[in-house]
């Protein structure tokens, strides 16, 4: 399912408008995204919990060439479904 595909099923179970839960759903992600950058976690009841976990520095290889090299630390958003979720899915 792709983004037109989700905003098109949000809006009939919403029985709203697809311009208005188009919306909506970009300020969510935006939202997310905002927090995510400062470091903060958002914890959703019932759906799941997105936080940022951090990488560290570390050897790798190039695998073309056998070369060692170095990967630099950095950051990654992680999303952990929920009880409900998880449990919606079985």
């Amino acid at each position: 399912m792709n983004k037109t595909e989700f905003v098109d099923a949000v809006a009939n179970e919403a029985k709203a408008s697809k311009v208005a839960t188009a919306q909506v759903i970009n300020a969510a992600i935006a939202v997310i995204s905002k927090s995510l950058k400062k470091g903060v976690a958002i914890q959703i009841t019932g759906f799941g919990s997105f936080d940022v976990i951090k990488r560290a520095a570390r050897k790798g290889r190039n695998p073309a060439t056998g070369k060692e090299i170095k990967i630099a630390a950095s950051k990654a958003p992680r999303f952990k479904a929920g009880k409900a979720l998880k449990d919606a899915v079985k």
